[in-house]
């Protein structure tokens, strides 16, 4: 018996030195072309720039969907919106286990501390504290509501069950900046799980509308931009931005000044080489706020943002960093999506494999190794707008508008190797292109349990 225990416990400590820890950072409607790394002129952002020379930057990586909640339950959940309860914003959560059962749920499992810090990816318009816990993360700290986390003074967040009021805030002003308090948890929480094996899931609020930096940031903006300051106006619900240009370029840079600091957190902790910190965004660039997309050219040369499937509202950036395990200064045209970070995170924690998944593990890419498995295709579909649904195969992608309307919606058809801006409709050229992926989409998806989200069927 005493020959077993050590055996055991042995074996126990093996996986465990193979288990890394994993930071996994969102941000909230950054556009394609918001960080210098992929084109960005005017806003600074170092510390990303960085992360993409050690490590490695994608160019055709997708986010879930187009708009928050449907997207960020696609990563979590391992599946495209065909698949998802979750599928638009609105009143709805993901459901208790063993439905909806997330990554975060396998990695805890597998003996990793886990903790969602920021906004939550599990509902939208909810106000569930309990839900974080139940659905596989240790620890919570942020919002749970979509809604309230359009704003950054807010009169409270969750700690888990617990409300943590700041009776000085008023919505778009006071003395707790939400941000601050997100990443002050962050760098806390890493230094309470330096041993390992943790999983940190950063949800950062930033740079989503409403408008709001501190002055030190918005500062450094001013002569760079010397923007013309508008008059006051009432806002019904965000707040209303004098200098929009200056304060949204401010939230950016704050937000890579975050990530500096996690870094540099990791780095002082002795725990770099044994992190692997992976960096997205859960959709393209808004329209909110008082932002334009065109003030930075939010979305490079993408067509579109934030509630289209076309390429500016789906494609985004990202980044995975891992000192001495992913090669430096990287650059991947590997088509991936949020679906893939599931079974990605489930092998690098030697966590129970996904059976039910529509991604697959990046693993091989991300360290240079051969195997890479592709798709051979991806799906997106949105209720809003009249219904819109997307699917890529290949070069190709085929997108469905008005969807809702039966037999006069619309259909667009196009190359993204030739034509990445979306700029030529080929549906009448390729007809049977178009019939193709049109059973496709009829294969892939199954009709939505949540009558918010049905489309024509």
């Amino acid at each position: 018996m005493k020959y077993l225990f050590i055996i055991t416990f042995l074996q126990l400590y093996l996986i465990a030195g193979d288990q890394p820890n994993i930071i996994y950072i969102l941000a909230d409607d950054l556009g394609y072309g918001d960080l210098g790394c992929y084109g960005q002129e005017v806003i600074k952002t170092p510390n990303l720039d960085n992360m993409a020379e050690e490590g490695l930057r994608f160019t055709q990586h997708y986010s879930g969907s187009t708009v928050c909640a449907p997207s960020r339950s696609c990563l979590l959940l391992g599946r495209h919106t065909g698949q998802t309860y979750v599928r638009g914003n609105g009143s709805t959560q993901m459901r208790l286990d063993p439905q909806d059962l997330t990554f975060p749920r396998a990695l805890k499992n597998a003996g990793y501390h886990t903790a969602m810090i920021g906004k939550s990816g599990l509902g939208c318009n909810t106000d569930d504290s309990t839900l974080p816990r139940a659905k596989g993360f240790d620890y919570f700290f942020g919002y749970t509501s979509h809604t309230q986390a359009h704003w950054y003074y807010p009169n409270y967040l969750w700690r888990n069950e617990q409300k943590v009021t700041y009776p000085n805030n008023s919505l778009h002003e006071g003395d707790n900046y939400s941000s601050e308090r997100v990443i002050d948890e962050a760098l806390e929480y890493i230094d309470r799980q330096k041993k390992g094996p943790f999983f940190l899931h950063l949800a950062l609020q930033i740079p989503h509308a409403s408008l709001r930096a501190k002055e030190e940031w918005k500062a450094k903006y001013r002569p760079i931009l010397n923007e013309q300051i508008l008059p006051v106006e009432d806002h019904p619900h965000y707040s209303f931005e004098r200098e929009p240009k200056t304060t949204f370029a401010a939230m950016v840079s704050y937000m890579d000044y975050n990530v500096g600091l996690l870094l540099e957190k990791l780095k002082q902790l002795g725990i770099a080489e044994n992190t692997l910190v992976m960096f997205a965004s859960d959709n393209g660039a808004m329209e909110e706020g008082g932002h334009l997309i065109d003030s930075f050219n939010s979305n490079g040369e993408l067509r579109g943002g934030k509630r289209d499937l076309y390429e500016g509202g789906i494609r985004v950036p990202m980044i995975a960093w891992w000192p001495g395990k992913i090669a430096a200064g990287g650059l991947t045209d590997h088509l991936s999506a949020f679906w893939d970070i599931s079974p990605t995170l489930r092998e690098i924690a030697n966590a129970k494999e996904q059976q039910d998944t529509d991604g697959v593990s990046l693993v091989p890419i991300l360290l240079g190794k051969e195997g890479q498995e592709k798709h051979s295709y991806l799906y997106w579909e949105f209720s809003l707008k009249g219904g819109k649904q997307a699917i890529r195969k290949g070069d190709w992608k085929l997108i469905l508008l008005d969807v809702k309307k039966g037999n006069t919606f619309k259909v667009e058809l196009y190359n993204i190797k030739d034509d990445v801006s979306e700029t030529q409709n080929l549906a009448s050229r390729y007809p049977e292109k178009v019939e193709q992926l049109r059973i496709l989409i009829k294969k892939v998806r199954r009709p939505s349990e949540h009558i918010s989200f049905r489309l024509t069927d």
